[in-house]
């Protein structure tokens, strides 16, 4: 999902030093097979209904944070929006983060849910701007193009120790997800949850950087890196 700009400048020294190294970790290991996301699969639908990511039409979360004395925001939406994707309606979440006042990047995150809950994450279009101008489309993928394939994005049951490619698109986008735990309580602005999962998320182009997310059940994403949730609607 997010490029996460800001945070890949501040990793430059560590990613050069570990250069070397696989970013998803030593001997990391896909242990949730993704065919259960391939539209061959069948029995795949836009109504995404997921306890730790349920995205009722029309649902907004807002994630805060500080980045060196600039205010980033993260705007979340579930819109009423279906888009095609390798022979699938997907559910479309737009996300817009703004940096300091200024808008840095607006995207299109394309999802389906398996008849078992697993929520796939089929690829993002994605505008990056620099003064008020889109300068880029870095990041942007889709399942079906480019030898890009469905990824999981949230497993049915999350259990700690799993682990998945979320973003399957070779030298674009290759997000690869191990979950730390379940359970935990996490406090953020809006208030104290326990019913929580971590994604521990690493990436083979970036090789060092690592990133971390938290979802609540019945809530949505709670932590994403420097962002904590302030605000979700209805």
């Amino acid at each position: 999902m997010r490029t996460q700009l800001t945070l890949a400048l501040l990793l430059t020294t560590l990613g050069q030093t570990l250069a070397c190294q696989d970013a998803s970790g030593p001997g990391f290991t896909p242990n949730l097979d993704i065919a259960v996301c391939q539209p061959a699969a069948g029995n795949l639908s836009s109504a995404i209904t997921h306890p730790y990511f349920p995205m009722t039409v029309g649902r907004q979360w807002v994630l805060e944070g500080d980045d060196q004395g600039q205010a980033v925001i993260l705007q979340v939406t579930a819109l009423p929006d279906t888009e095609l994707v390798a022979g699938v309606y997907t559910r479309v979440l737009e996300e817009r983060e703004t940096v300091g006042g200024a808008l840095l990047e607006v995207s299109r995150n394309f999802f389906v849910q398996t008849g078992d809950g697993t929520v796939c994450y089929y690829g993002e279009d994605v505008d990056i701007y620099d003064n008020g101008v889109i300068v880029s489309h870095d990041g942007a993928w889709r399942a079906g193009v480019s030898g890009a394939t469905p990824g999981i994005f949230m497993p049915a049951t999350p259990a700690v120790g799993q682990a998945f490619e979320q973003e399957v698109a070779p030298g674009i986008a290759q997000d690869r997800v191990t979950i730390k735990a379940v359970g935990e309580t996490t406090v953020v602005p809006l208030g104290s949850y326990s019913n929580t999962v971590r994604f521990a998320e690493t990436t083979p182009l970036e090789p060092g950087a690592k990133s971390t997310k938290v979802y609540a059940s019945g809530v949505g994403p709670l932590v994403d890196d420097i962002v904590r949730l302030t605000s979700v609607t209805p």
